[in-house]
């Protein structure tokens, strides 16, 4: 599902009385009001009435607010364990793998930058996102693998802890949702050529 940032999704929202929603776009306006005013803080009435519908109505499409957490943050981290499968993630040397892992991600957090912010403001305050912190855990530590593999294949700098390394690594990607604004100047593709360039090549071996 393409992702709307908040701002469009706050436009996006049908008058009061207005009918027509659909789960997508019930999702979509959830998630940019957890972002505007945190998840803990946002109430079931909040999101009724910024939708400008009834509880009940609201209850229609989904069966809690943890379940719109829950499907949230599903399509975070369903972007960023799918990068890890893609063919340029597979196929090649280790650094090779890694540069498209990285791009990748920028992609990933581009194409669905609100539900990204959401998950990197996760502090595993309930099960669900406990659940969410364990699977960027999986990501995270697969992706150190990755370094490791091409530290001692000899094509990044050995010198520098492999854990160390990816979270300065994705330190410098999930920084990202703090600034950048779809629509802008720079596109995903120079963004991600941007990253690498800065973050990666000064790992690689000379």
């Amino acid at each position: 599902m393409p992702a709307l940032d908040v701002d469009r999704a706050q436009s996006a929202a049908p008058r009061r009385g207005r009918p027509g929603y659909d789960r997508a776009q019930v999702l979509a306006v959830a998630v940019a009001l957890f972002n505007e005013q945190g998840y803990d803080a946002t109430s079931v009435a909040d999101l009724a009435t910024r939708l400008g519908l009834t509880k009940s109505a609201l209850y229609h499409h989904f069966d809690s607010k943890e379940q719109l957490l829950a499907l949230a943050l599903d399509q975070a981290l369903s972007g960023l364990e799918g990068v890890l499968d893609e063919p340029g993630a597979t196929v090649g040397s280790a650094a090779e793998r890694l540069d498209a892992v990285l791009r990748g991600a920028v992609r990933v957090l581009v194409d669905r930058l609100p539900y990204v912010t959401l998950l990197l403001r996760v502090r595993g305050n309930s099960d669900v996102e406990r659940a969410a912190l364990e699977r960027r855990r999986a990501f995270d530590h697969r992706v150190t693998g990755l370094v490791e593999e091409a530290q001692t294949a000899g094509l990044v700098r050995d010198d520098i802890d492999g854990p160390v390394a990816t979270r300065l690594l994705f330190g410098m990607v999930n920084s990202l949702v703090e600034w950048y604004r779809p629509g802008g100047p720079v596109d995903s593709e120079r963004l991600a050529h941007d990253v690498v360039a800065v973050a990666l090549d000064g790992m690689r071996t000379r």
